[in-house]
């Protein structure tokens, strides 16, 4: 919860928003991604929609696609509940980059200390929320054949590499990132970096390059470890962990960012399709006082939470978002036809995943047991 001013702020574990994204870069050093664009041999949707906006070292991982060698891909979810659109946000990051390369490999942290110290979730309760949570990303594209999934509390490298960070760091440095905190969250940070840098450990071939697909809000987390992985490259050889950005959702109720602590703000995606459908017909919009203004001026997709769904998510493609797009901006769709076509598109989608999902639920309880023995053989 840092550089608080006039709104804008970056807090990993609350609701603070981002309203100017190009200020945002130009604080905290996070690069454009337009002018790697031409370096891509496909666009995720992501990509292509710009809703990956920014980056650090994403060069790094290119180039090793671009040479044949290996790179991982590094993220985790914090198992208070079921998946919700911003985590789908950093799993479908995960599969596009873990499918640029058969020799990328992902680490997926089920952050179970993170959710007790955060939200009182107990770790058998989080244990039961990974094998949904994972079947989840699964269901999305994930490739298990080159996944390592894993509770975070489980894993001792990780708990070692916390305990080595702690040493090179103060208080003061940790209330300078985050601001005043519980103890717990400072902690469950040092984890996360743990868990950032060990597939850089020489259990999993050694350094190499690591991607971290995450939300803008969670710059913080990426800034501390790219520290510790510069303080301890003589120790490790760490290299500094590549980071993607995508910029936030707006909330259906009209904020500038979905809450999990707000269920009115957006869906998970194990919500009844029906009752999906009923929040996107009730969200708020972008158009007009009435229907004559809407015709004459247009409505502004740019503030309105109902095209932030067809972009991010569930547009049938790009050519689909921009004809919205100019169909909205023009005056040509009003926003009670557009809302029927994006709540019929989320209740299909939700019918579709939570079906996969289901079928995928004893894959997902196997990932988690195969790698929970795998990463015992190799050193614990």
């Amino acid at each position: 919860m840092e550089r608080e001013e006039e709104g804008q702020r970056l807090d990993p574990w609350g609701s603070g928003v981002i309203k100017d994204y190009g200020r945002l870069q130009s604080e905290f050093g996070i690069e454009g991604i337009d002018r790697l664009l031409p370096r891509f041999k496909k666009l995720s949707p992501h990509l292509s929609r710009g809703i990956d906006f920014g980056q650090r070292d994403l060069g790094r991982i290119l180039d090793a696609v671009d040479s044949n060698k290996p790179f991982a891909v590094m993220s985790g979810i914090k198992p208070e509940g079921t998946f919700h659109l911003g985590n789908k946000m950093t799993a479908d990051d995960m599969v596009f980059f873990q499918s640029l390369s058969r020799k990328t490999t992902v680490f997926y942290a089920i952050a179970d200390v993170e959710a007790y110290c955060d939200n009182g979730i107990s770790f058998q309760e989080s244990s039961k929320m990974a094998v949904q949570n994972v079947a989840d990303i699964l269901a999305l594209g994930l490739d298990p054949e080159r996944t390592v999934a894993y509770m975070q509390s489980e894993e001792m490298r990780v708990m070692r590499l916390m305990t080595i960070f702690s040493r090179g760091i103060t208080n003061n440095m940790l209330r300078a990132i985050y601001g005043e905190r519980p103890i717990g969250l400072y902690i469950s940070a040092l984890i996360q970096a743990g868990d950032i840098l060990m597939p850089q450990l020489q259990e999993f071939g050694g350094p190499k390059p690591v991607l971290v697909p995450v939300g803008a809000d969670q710059d913080p987390h990426i800034r501390l470890t790219r520290d510790l992985a510069a303080r301890y490259h003589d120790e490790f050889g760490f290299i500094p962990p590549s980071s993607i950005y995508h910029r936030l959702e707006m909330a259906l109720t009209g904020g500038f960012k979905m809450s999990k602590r707000d269920p009115s703000s957006g869906f998970t995606l194990d919500e009844d399709p029906r009752s999906a459908a009923k929040k996107v017909l009730a969200a708020f919009t972008g158009g007009r006082a009435t229907v004559e203004e809407q015709r004459r001026l247009g409505a502004e997709a740019d503030k309105c939470p109902v095209y932030d769904l067809y972009r991010f998510h569930f547009a049938i493609d790009d050519e689909h978002v921009q004809r919205v797009y100019d169909e909205c901006t023009g005056g040509i769709r009003l926003c009670g036809e557009c809302k029927q076509e994006a709540a019929a598109l989320v209740k299909k989608y939700l019918e579709a995943h939570q079906k996969k999902r289901v079928s995928l639920l004893g894959d997902a309880r196997e990932l988690l047991t195969k790698n929970k023995r795998y990463l015992a053989s190799i050193g614990e």
